[in-house]
């Protein structure tokens, strides 16, 4: 697999507490990340580097092992393989590279050397690399010089300086070893002593009767705020969970438009959407457009020569008798973002955003 391809297998973990990686396996048409990256939640998406979301399913978890496998909807024919090697032993000195998503910023390879391969912390071992690996990277892979994996990137050390963990294939391999016939419909936790999966919330593992994690069924809930605005989402045929990147924040396309919903310094909700970006010459009818225009309850503005529509409230109003009204304003904001960024590259040749989805224009 040449590195140029490697992203194609390499994806985003998306949800309402923030972003993390993964990678599909397509010998298990499953995607592996770790377990604290997708902690509380039973479906996320994962999105590709082009920004495609696809809805996903948390499938089996094993804590202690900090693995999880996520079956997600789509077609993943196409993806290339990444190969998990019989031998996935490292050693000192070995050139590896770390691909992932750190902080949430598009597909990034950081390449380094192995410090340390087998490195005890926490009562685990871990493949410990020079390489950059920041929050963010969870979950995505580590690759030796023949685009093997070798490990799956950790980064919830965070007084860690200057190094970077990878949880080693041979637990991975441990961890896929029960996945024959596994149900992809359901939740799985798998009992860290005897590797038995268990679908039904127990406190006790009934195969060995090893004591299970608390709360390892309980699924984190949204925010009342969240609820309102992803009510809103859905108005607009979205599907929320897909739009969703991080606490009370979400971002996807309606039409070609992105949209933008987030709360901001605690008090105010906005919705807004990077619409067009000025035209290079006669700039005088599209401002005159821009700032006479009255849209309310959105405003049209610039930054630099970004045009924005975008829609600001109150959140104690999302609370009181305006609710209902404050949703549709959200809702009508993603269809008139759609309707105006064709306006204003059809009137003032302004051409669209970077962030448009093109495939809608």
């Amino acid at each position: 697999m040449e590195q140029n391809n490697i992203y194609q297998a390499v994806y985003k973990v998306n949800h309402s507490g923030g972003t993390g990686s993964c990678f599909y396996l397509k010998k298990y048409d499953l995607f592996v990340t770790n377990y604290h990256v997708v902690e509380g939640f039973r479906t996320v998406a994962v999105q590709d580097n082009e920004r495609n979301a696809y809805l996903a399913r948390v499938v089996l978890v094993n804590p202690a092992a900090d693995i999880a496998l996520l079956a997600a909807e789509g077609d993943f024919s196409a993806v290339p393989e990444i190969v998990l090697p019989e031998n996935g032993e490292v050693s000192i000195g070995q050139r590896i590279n770390v691909a992932g998503y750190p902080f949430g910023m598009p597909f990034t390879v950081t390449e380094g050397t192995v410090s340390s391969p087998r490195q005890l912390m926490d009562d685990s071992y871990y493949i410990q690399t020079d390489a950059a690996v920041n929050p963010g990277n969870s979950g995505g892979p580590m690759l030796n010089d023949r685009n093997e994996l070798v490990a799956v990137t950790v980064s919830k050390f965070t007084d860690a300086d200057n190094m970077g963990f990878g949880i080693p294939v041979a637990t991975l391999r441990a961890v896929l070893e029960n996945t024959d016939g596994l149900d992809t419909g359901r939740f799985h936790l798998q009992c860290d002593s005897c590797d038995e999966l268990i679908a039904e919330e127990e406190e006790y593992c009934p195969s060995c009767g090893n004591k299970l994690p608390e709360n390892i069924f309980k699924e984190r809930a949204l925010t009342d705020l969240a609820v309102f605005c992803e009510e809103a989402i859905a108005d607009m045929g979205i599907n929320p969970v897909l739009a969703r990147v991080g606490q009370e924040a979400w971002k996807f396309h309606k039409g070609s438009s992105e949209i933008r919903l987030f709360v901001y310094q605690r008090n105010y909700l906005f919705c807004t959407s990077p619409i067009n970006v000025l035209p290079k010459k006669d700039l005088e009818p599209i401002l005159t457009y821009l700032v006479s225009e009255d849209l309310r309850p959105y405003k049209l503005g610039i930054e630099g020569n970004q045009i924005y529509i975008a829609y600001r409230i109150h959140i104690s109003d999302v609370f009181s008798d305006y609710a209902d009204q404050v949703k549709k304003h959200i809702t009508g904001l993603a269809f008139k973002a759609d309707e105006l960024d064709n306006y204003l590259a059809d009137t003032y040749g302004c051409e669209f955003s970077e962030y448009a989805r093109k495939d809608a224009i």
